[in-house]
């Protein structure tokens, strides 16, 4: 279920492979690498709160379309602004190979 970036409203479902663990520290959001993961992914990946939401939503099977309704709920926000800001991070965690396809 790869997509081309930017555009993951077509795909059915979106999930964060395992191996990547979502931690809370000093007031930041911290994406870290365990296990096999270490290998693909060396480094660190640092998430706002909205960031960190998206995260713990996508940690379990969700659409695209979900998951924009989830942040414009949270968040108020505009679905248009919303939607560009949600693929320009689903690009991102792609990036880092941690989307499952």
């Amino acid at each position: 279920m790869s997509a081309p970036m930017g555009t993951w409203k077509e795909v059915v479902v979106l999930k964060i492979k395992s191996g990547y663990i979502l931690r809370d520290v000093a007031d930041a959001f911290i994406v870290v690498p365990v296990g096999e993961r270490v290998i693909d992914f060396k480094g660190l990946m640092t998430l706002n709160e909205t960031g960190a939401f998206i995260w713990r939503k996508m940690e379990a099977e969700v659409s695209f379309e979900n998951l924009l309704n989830f942040i414009v709920d949270e968040y108020d926000i505009d679905i248009e602004q919303a939607s560009l800001d949600l693929n320009e991070f689903i690009d991102k965690v792609r990036g880092i190979g941690a989307i499952e396809k």
